[in-house]
């Protein structure tokens, strides 16, 4: 049986993610990450309007789709991110079609069945989540989508130079310099498609280690 994280360990990161975003204030800069740019184009391409991005932090990638024309949802477990992100949207005037949401993905989605056409998490889904939480919530994405609508997320995979180091909390979950994540297999994704169409595993690197790192799209059947 695969065992899962420590419980406290969910409460430890939430106060890790909250302090991180008070002491360093929009840590990640400005410009959005190519993911986003990547999954901005898929949306456009498909005629979507509404998009839910999850695990927001700060916004640049929130900000990026608002800018884009999407109607926007934002939801991230830290508050400070997100007061960030609600600064940024006054400022660039955006506050009409973007909206923040304190959330922790551990629980339902707050939105309604088939209410988006599009929905982002970068490197959300590869926090401290167990595998029965992660396909628990790729299965609400499934539903607050409308037929036909396109997720896009990214996770850090067991190629990655620090899966297997630091503290080890079961379930290919390691811990490294205060950040724990979840290292996904490729026998991991093409789990969590099963129902869905998979247009794309593409690989990439982020940042100086680097990270690596796979961007999936796949899509509701209609």
């Amino acid at each position: 049986m695969t065992t899962g994280p420590d419980p406290d360990l969910a409460e430890q990161q939430r106060t890790h993610w909250q302090h991180t975003y008070t002491d360093h204030p929009r840590m990640y800069g400005h410009a959005p990450s190519s993911p986003a740019v990547h999954a901005a184009a898929v949306f456009a391409d498909a005629g979507a309007q509404d998009v839910l991005e999850l695990g927001a932090g700060h916004g640049r990638d929130a900000l990026h789709f608002s800018r884009a024309g999407f109607r926007v949802t934002a939801t991230d477990v830290s508050q400070s991110g997100l007061a960030q992100l609600q600064q940024d949207a006054e400022a660039q005037q955006l506050t009409g079609r973007l909206a923040t949401m304190a959330h922790d993905v551990r629980d339902s989605l707050p939105l309604a069945s088939a209410s988006v056409d599009g929905v982002f998490a970068h490197m959300l889904l590869c926090m401290a989540l167990s595998t029965t939480q992660i396909t628990a919530l790729v299965a609400e994405v499934a539903r607050v989508l409308r037929p036909g609508g396109t997720f896009v997320y990214t996770v850090r995979h067991t190629g990655d130079a620090h899966y297997g180091a630091g503290t080890s909390h079961g379930d290919d979950i390691f811990e490294h310099g205060g950040f724990a994540v979840h290292f996904f297999s490729r026998e991991l994704v093409e789990r969590l498609a099963r129902g869905w169409e998979l247009d794309e595993v593409h690989a990439f690197e982020e940042g100086d280690l680097p990270r690596r790192l796979w961007r999936i799209t796949q899509r509701r059947p209609r």
